[in-house]
């Protein structure tokens, strides 16, 4: 036996062992206590938590997006309509190498590099974990040819989307609109009026015109279905399901034929032109030149054509209808008579003798009348239908600014319409306040003098001048225009008409609306103004022409349009109601740059009078040679 063993302890082995195997016991016992307690608190008392929590990674809530109401004009031509198409989209944070995937992608299918410089362009407006459009309109061979792929592109997806086409392109878009994406601003006033579940699932919105306005209408309410899937999140089955409800359908009271009238009569011309009924205050025409294309908008529009359409000189973009501010020049001459009558400053007798200038006593400066000579003796009745601008001027020398601006903004210049789209702007209707205000400096007598020809300061939208002459129409009675005639219940189908709305309702003496009617009417016949447009009508139509300058010629110099730059030659401006004697339509009309109201404005007028009273667009009246007033 050797000495080592002699030294071993075997009690002392024993009762080593017998600790370490009491110490791994307790030790296990203590990891079995901890794990069932943990089994406890996840199956007992937590039970209902990740019950919740398993039942939602089985259960997938799905949004349905309803389909966006249609807009249709009154005679049930669709105005704004939507379609379907598969779209190849990519959710940018669900990709590892975005520039790999796409170009993987182009292998497959065509993308073109305005599909990616507009993908680019969304990608930086939009949250990387938002699913962005690469193409859009696939047809069944290239969605056949993805779909096969699709294994291979984590975060890539063939989607059916429903767009927004515009099938009548530019025409009405002023009024109409367009949607687009929507982005941050419109998420935040989507959260600020509670809708932010309604739009779940929705990627276009509504961004001008009538599609702004009546969002609400037309975006109808967000369905749900809860799908069960499978632990690769695939679906397996739709467990319930909530029905969306369509948007409701809007009817419009412009007319799409009128629309195409009125534009062809425009040419290649700028301005803008409203009609409306005066006892409803139904918008019939609402056209704006020049246009531009909505559906460029639909999916995004990429940087060239934006660029194209924001820097035009000719300003496309812009709704001149609610937001052209232009002189109205001596269209401002029927508010300005009323005013004079009704103020008792003059009566329908009162006379002047027009030498073809007024001066200010006591000055020596001469504001000139457009007919050199001026027209002898000349009442408010012939000074109406002349345009004289002499008369004018020494009406409004006699009843002073303040005066004007009182009387006149109850026609409504000087303050928006409320039209039921947005963007209108007010306008301009300068008084003494106004002008100390805005250059702190005090108002001159010449400019009262030449704010009684609708020059100077004041600033009217055709839209401003439409309601007026409506006003003077329903013999001083005004509506709220409105483009929306009628309202189709998404869900029952239900037609509600819109109640007109009266806005404005003054009381003027018949004898002098009488007065200014006939005076009105004489100006688009031989003597007028306005004969050659109206040549041969049938139907008797109260109107007024303009020429508004848009720049100072200086005192004795002639007006040449041929020396002056094309965009400072001056705006020919019409207004008119018809029949004169049971008005039935007001129109007005601003043609930018192309000469005298009655040339250029007052024949588009006619065109649209003719196609809605007569039911047909008759023939250019022949040309003959008259006198060119400048009024």
């Amino acid at each position: 036996m050797s000495p080592r063993s002699e030294l071993k302890d075997p009690q002392r082995e024993i009762a080593r062992f017998r600790g370490r195997l009491a110490f791994g016991a307790g030790f296990i016992l203590l990891l079995s206590l901890l794990l069932a307690g943990r089994f406890f608190y996840v199956q007992i008392t937590e039970h209902a938590h990740y019950s919740t929590m398993a039942e939602n990674n089985r259960i997938t809530i799905v949004p349905i997006v309803p389909n966006r109401g249609l807009i249709l004009d009154r005679n049930g031509v669709v105005l704004a309509r939507n379609y379907s198409a598969y779209t190849l989209e990519i959710t940018p944070a669900k990709v590892h190498n975005l520039s790999a995937t796409i170009a993987a992608l182009g292998r497959i299918v065509e993308i073109s590099p305005r599909d990616r410089a507009l993908f680019d362009k969304l990608r930086d407006e939009s949250h990387a974990f938002q699913s962005i459009p690469i193409r859009t309109h696939l047809n069944e061979v290239e969605v056949a040819r993805l779909a096969v792929n699709l294994y291979r592109f984590p975060g890539v997806q063939i989607k059916a989307r429903m767009f927004r086409d515009y099938p009548l392109g530019d025409l009405a878009v002023h009024a109409v609109g367009y949607v687009g994406r929507i982005n941050d601003s419109d998420l935040k006033r989507i959260a600020a009026q509670g809708e932010t579940s309604n739009y779940q699932g929705t990627q276009y919105i509504g961004k001008t015109g009538i599609e702004q306005s009546y969002e609400t209408q037309l975006h109808g309410q967000t369905g749900y279905e809860e799908v069960e899937t499978n632990a690769l999140g695939r679906p397996v089955r739709t467990l319930s399901r909530t029905p969306p409800v369509s948007g409701d359908n809007l009817y419009l009271g412009l007319d799409a034929r009128m629309q195409e009238i009125a534009d062809q009569a425009f040419g290649n011309n700028r301005g803008a032109l409203v009609a409306i009924d005066p006892h409803t205050g139904g918008i019939l025409a609402f056209v704006s030149r020049p246009g531009y294309n909505p559906n460029l908008f639909v999916d995004g529009i990429d940087t060239a054509d934006w660029n194209a359409l924001n820097d035009s000189p000719d300003h496309p973009l812009e709704d001149r209808v609610i937001q052209g501010l232009f002189p109205p020049g001596s269209t401002f001459k029927p508010f300005m008579a009323m005013a004079g009558l009704e103020l008792h400053v003059i009566t329908p007798q009162f006379q002047i003798h027009d030498p073809g200038y007024f001066q200010l006593p006591g000055q020596s400066h001469r504001y000139r009348d457009w007919k050199k000579g001026g027209h002898g003796i000349v009442d408010v009745h012939k000074a109406i239908i002349v345009s004289c601008d002499t008369f004018f001027y020494t009406l409004a020398h006699m009843m002073g600014i303040q005066n004007i601006h009182d009387f006149v903004s109850k026609f409504g210049f000087g303050s928006r319409t409320g039209i039921d789209i947005e963007g209108e702007l007010p306008g301009l209707l300068a008084s003494p306040a106004w002008k100390w205000k805005r250059f702190h400096q005090p108002w001159y007598p010449g400019e009262t003098v030449i704010t009684g020809i609708g020059q100077g300061y004041t600033l009217v939208t055709p839209m401003q001048l439409a309601y007026a002459v409506a006003m003077l129409a329903d013999n001083g009675t005004a509506y709220r225009p409105h483009l929306v005639q009628a309202i189709q219940n998404g869900k029952t189908d239900r037609i509600r008409a819109v109640v007109p709305i009266v806005t404005r309702d003054e009381h003027f003496d018949p004898a002098f609306e009488a007065l200014i009617r006939d005076a009105m009417i004489h100006v688009n016949l031989p003597g007028g103004t306005a004969p050659i447009a109206w040549h041969g009508c049938p139907y008797p139509v109260a109107g007024k022409t303009g020429t508004a300058q848009l720049i100072d010629i200086g005192q004795g110099q002639n007006y040449n349009a041929a020396k002056l730059n094309a965009r400072l030659r001056d705006n020919g401006v019409y207004i008119a109601y018809a029949p004169a004697d049971d008005p039935k339509i007001a129109a007005a009309a601003v043609v930018q740059n192309a000469g005298e109201g009655g040339d250029v404005a007052a024949p588009i007028v006619r065109k649209i009078f003719d196609y809605y009273l007569l039911g047909k667009v008759p023939p250019p009246p022949p040309a003959t040679v008259k006198e060119s007033p400048h009024g």
